[in-house]
C-alpha cells in the first residue's frame, strides 16, 4: 500500500467514525448541519475540487460532477426538510471506498509489471588495473569485457568467456528453475547471477540489449488500447451528459406536469431526490474503470508468466487466434545443427570428421560449427592450405597436403566423383579424398525440448489449424512436421513466399478467426507484421522480430504460446461478464430510481457496489494458472 493509498484510507476510517459520531449527537438545526458537513468535507473534498475543475476547464461531465452533485442535492434536501444528512454522505464515502479498491488494484497490477522493471540492472562492472569499477551501463561498449559478481544482475548481452555459475532467469521468463552457464554460453541482460564469478564480452550496447527491450515494450503496453476500452471511453463521452441531462428533465418535468397539466402539488422535493437517485446510479464508474483494469491486469499476469503484451488490443486478438503459423528454426526447433551420422565411410569415421572440420575450419556458418564441435577440438588451422570455397556447393582445401573437398551432390558432380544418396533427412555434407568419394555426413536441426508440447497446448486450446513455414528442404520440413504434430507444412520458401502463405491464410479464415505467426529471425518481420497477431521469441530472437511483433516470448518456449491465448480469453472474458453485469445492474436500478421505488442506499449499491465488485473480478485477470 503506497502513501496515496494510506491516506486514503485514513480518511475513510476518520470520516466514517465521524458520521456514526454524530448519529449519537443530540444537535439540532445549524449546529447540526456543521457536524455532518465535517465528515462530509474529510471524504469529499478532493472530489469536490475535481468537479471545479473540470467546470472551469469546460469537460464537466465527468463521475466526480455526478458524484458532487447528488450528495449536495441531497444535503441541500436535507436541510430544507430537517431529514437525514446520513445518505449524502455514505454516497461519497462509499464511493471513495470504492476508489480505493480501485488503486489497490492498479497497484497490484502495477507492482507485478514492477517486479519486471526490477530487471533494470545499475551499473556495470569493468576492470581496470585489477580493480572493479562500477560504471553506468550505458557508457560500456560492445565488445568490452564486464564482470558480474554472485548476486548482481547481467547489465548487457554478451558470450561468457570466464567462469561457470547458475543463474535466475525468472524475472525474464517466469521460470522458478535456475539455469546453468559456462564459458562460451550466450548470457542475456536481467539475470541474475547466483553463483559464480563469471567474465562476459559484451555483444550489444545496454540499450539494444535484452532488458532495454522488454522495458520499453512493458512501458509502451498502455498506450495501445483494445476495441473494447475504445468503446468505453467513447461510450463514457456520451453516457455522462445524457445522465444528467436526463437526471434535470426527471427533476423539472414532472412536477410542472403535475403543477400546470394536473393542476396538484408539484411535489419538487419528491422529483428532485429522484433525480438525485437517478444521477448516482447511473455513474459510469464501474464501466470506465473495470475495464482497463482488466486489460492492465491481463497485461500484468502475463508479464510475470514470461509473457511481454506490447497493448490490450494484441490480448483482445489474441483470444479470438484459431490458425498459429510458425517459423521453424529457432520457433520449433534451436537453430542449433548437429552431426547426427556418418555413412558409406572407407575410413575411420573420427578421421572424416577431422577432415571435414579442418577443411570447413575457415568458415563460421553454422554447418561448419557442427562439424567442428563433432570432431571435439579447436582445429589446427596451420594444417590447412590452398582453402576455395565453391558458391553454393561447398569448400575444398588441402589437409596435411591431402586435397579434401566437403559439400553437396553438386560440388561432387563439379569434381567428376560419383556419390552416394542419402535418404535422412537433413543437410547432406558429401566428402572426397584424394578425389576419391568417401562417405557423407548428415547433418541437423535440434527440435526445441517442448515443441512437441506447445502443439498439443494449442490444440487443447482451441487452435484449429497449426501451419509451418521452413525455407529448409521439403524432407526436412516433413519430419519435423510428423514429429512435432503440425497439421501442414510448406518447404524451401524465400521471406516473400511466407508473407504469401500467411496472405492466402489470412483470405481463407473465417471473419473472427485470427492468424499468429511465430518466429524469431529478421527474415520473420515482414511475416510478423502481416499476420494478424507476431510473436517473437525474445530471448535469442532479432531485434527486427521482436520490433515487428506485438507479442515476445522471454524465455523462446513454444508453450508458451497457448499460455497468453488462455490468459487473453480469461482477461476477455472478465470484460465481458463486467460490461454485461454493470449494465443490466444499472439499467434495473435507474428504471427503479425513475419510478421512486429505489432510494440512495440502492443507488450506492448500483454506483459503488457494482464498482467494487467489477474491480475485485477484474484482478482475477492477474493470476495465471501454472501449465
Amino acid at each position: 500500500m503506497n502513501k496515496k493509498q494510506k491516506k486514503m484510507l485514513i480518511r475513510i476510517l476518520v470520516s466514517a467514525a465521524l458520521l456514526i459520531g454524530f448519529n449519537f449527537l443530540p444537535v439540532t438545526g445549524t449546529l447540526r448541519f456543521v457536524c455532518y458537513l465535517i465528515p462530509y468535507l474529510v471524504i469529499g473534498y478532493d472530489i469536490l475540487i475535481k468537479a471545479y475543475k473540470g467546470i472551469r476547464n469546460r469537460q464537466p461531465f465527468d463521475e466526480s460532477l455526478l458524484m458532487s452533485v447528488a450528495t449536495i442535492g441531497a444535503m441541500a434536501i436535507a436541510i430544507y426538510e430537517d431529514g437525514d444528512y446520513t445518505e449524502a454522505i455514505a454516497v461519497m464515502l462509499f464511493y471513495q471506498i470504492g476508489e480505493w479498491f480501485q488503486s489497490y488494484a492498479v497497484g497490484k497490477s502495477r507492482r507485478n509489471i514492477s517486479e519486471l522493471m526490477d530487471i533494470r540492472p545499475d551499473y556495470a562492472n569493468i576492470e581496470k588495473d585489477g580493480k572493479l569499477e562500477q560504471v553506468d551501463p550505458d557508457e560500456v561498449e560492445a565488445g568490452s569485457v564486464i564482470v558480474v559478481q554472485p548476486g548482481e544482475k547481467v547489465p548487457i548481452d554478451g558470450i561468457i568467456t570466464e567462469g561457470n555459475s547458475t543463474l535466475n532467469t525468472s524475472a525474464l521468463t517466469g521460470e522458478s528453475l535456475p539455469r546453468d552457464a559456462k564459458e562460451g554460453d550466450e548470457i542475456i541482460s536481467g539475470c541474475i547471477n547466483m553463483t559464480g564469478l563469471l567474465r562476459v564480452r559484451t555483444t550489444k550496447e545496454f540499450g539494444d540489449s535484452t532488458v532495454s527491450r522488454i522495458l520499453d515494450l512493458v512501458e509502451n503496453a498502455s498506450s495501445r488500447k483494445s476495441k473494447s476500452e475504445a468503446f468505453i471511453t467513447k461510450f463514457a463521452r456520451i453516457y455522462t451528459p445524457a445522465v444528467v441531462y436526463s437526471a434535470i428533465a426527471l427533476a423539472i418535468l414532472p412536477p410542472l406536469v403535475r403543477m400546470f397539466g394536473m393542476g396538484i402539488s408539484p411535489e419538487w422535493g419528491t422529483w428532485v431526490y429522484r433525480a438525485l437517485t437517478f444521477l448516482v446510479i447511473s455513474c459510469p464508474c464501474a464501466l470506465v474503470i473495470s475495464i482497463p483494469l482488466s486489460f492492465f491486469a491481463g497485461i500484468g499476469g502475463a508479464s510475470n508468466a514470461g509473457v511481454l503484451v506490447k497493448g490490450s488490443n494484441y490480448l483482445e486478438t489474441l483470444s479470438q487466434t484459431k490458425y498459429v503459423v510458425f517459423d521453424k528454426t529457432g520457433t520449433l526447433t534451436q537453430g542449433v545443427f548437429e552431426v547426427n551420422a556418418v555413412h558409406h565411410n572407407e575410413m575411420e569415421q573420427e578421421k572424416l570428421l577431422e577432415y571435414a572440420a579442418l577443411a570447413e575450419s575457415a568458415s563460421s556458418h553454422p554447418i561448419s560449427r557442427s562439424l567442428q564441435n563433432a570432431y571435439g577440438k579447436e582445429p589446427d588451422r596451420s594444417r590447412v592450405t590452398e582453402i576455395q570455397e565453391v558458391s553454393g556447393k561447398g569448400v575444398m582445401a588441402k589437409v596435411d597436403g591431402t586435397p579434401v573437398a566437403a559439400g553437396n551432390a553438386k560440388l561432387m558432380e563439379m569434381m567428376g566423383v560419383k556419390w552416394i544418396g542419402c535418404h535422412h533427412a537433413g543437410t547432406i555434407i558429401h566428402m572426397a579424398v584424394n578425389g576419391e568419394y568417401a562417405g557423407h555426413i548428415v547433418i541437423s536441426d535440434i527440435e526445441k525440448p517442448h515443441a512437441k508440447e506447445a502443439v498439443q497446448a494449442l490444440k487443447a486450446a482451441g487452435v484449429e489449424r497449426t501451419v509451418m513455414l521452413t525455407g529448409d528442404s521439403e524432407k526436412v520440413a516433413a519430419r519435423v512436421a510428423a514429429d512435432l504434430g503440425i497439421d501442414e507444412f510448406y518447404a524451401e520458401l524465400l521471406p516473400a513466399d511466407k508473407v504469401s502463405r500467411v496472405e492466402e491464410l489470412l483470405e481463407a479464415a473465417p471473419e473472427k478467426s485470427k492468424v499468429a505467426f511465430v518466429g524469431d529471425g529478421i527474415n520473420d518481420a515482414p511475416v510478423l507484421s502481416r499476420a494478424d497477431i507476431g510473436i517473437a521469441m525474445g530471448a535469442m530472437g532479432s531485434d527486427a522480430a521482436i520490433e515487428a511483433a506485438d507479442i515476445v516470448l522471454m524465455d523462446d518456449d513454444p508453450v508458451k504460446i497457448s499460455k497468453a491465448i488462455r490468459i487473453s480469453r480469461k482477461c476477455l472474458r472478465i470484460v465481458y461478464e463486467n460490461i454485461w453485469f454493470a449494465i443490466g445492474i444499472k439499467l434495473i436500478c435507474l428504471i427503479l430510481g425513475a419510478v421512486g421505488i429505489a432510494n440512495m442506499w440502492l443507488a450506492i449499491f448500483a454506483d459503488v457496489g457494482v464498482m467494487i465488485i467489477a474491480v475485485l473480478n477484474a484482478i482475477r485477470a492477474l493470476f495465471v494458472k501454472k501449465l
